[in-house]
């Protein structure tokens, strides 16, 4: 197996860990019994559970670019080992937008951001 495939696991766990963050803060914020019941009236969450949802939203929207690069460079065989070391770029910094985004610490979520993006970046160059 390719080292992107590997990280393409590890970013298919972070995936599964993140929704299941996200749901734990978000059922969290509006009540056990809310959450174990019909949910029929809406709730709003609270501050960090709604900066939670969002961070999932937009690890929702790089993950297809990801899957598709990771596949890609293994698939034609142009795996280089910087398309490995971007690719571990993207999914640490995707695991570090989690807490960042989170805390509200003026620019780490952006920074963890630029990091996966840059990582994405990285990997696209041998297939051209």
């Amino acid at each position: 197996m390719t080292p992107e495939l590997t990280y393409l696991t590890y970013a298919v766990i972070l995936l599964v860990a993140h929704i299941a963050i996200q749901a734990t803060f978000s059922d969290l914020s509006k009540g056990i019994g809310w959450a174990i019941g019909p949910q029929d009236d809406p709730r709003e969450q609270n501050l960090v559970a709604g900066r939670i949802q969002r961070a999932l939203k937009n690890y929702l929207e790089t993950f297809p670019a990801f899957v598709a690069l990771a596949l890609a460079l293994t698939l034609s065989g142009t795996n280089t080992e910087t398309t490995e070391l971007a690719a571990m770029i993207y999914v640490i910094a995707r695991v570090a937008y989690i807490p960042a985004a989170a805390s509200g610490i003026p620019l780490a979520r952006s920074v963890a951001w630029f990091a996966s993006m840059a990582g994405l970046v990285l990997m696209i160059p041998p297939l051209l």
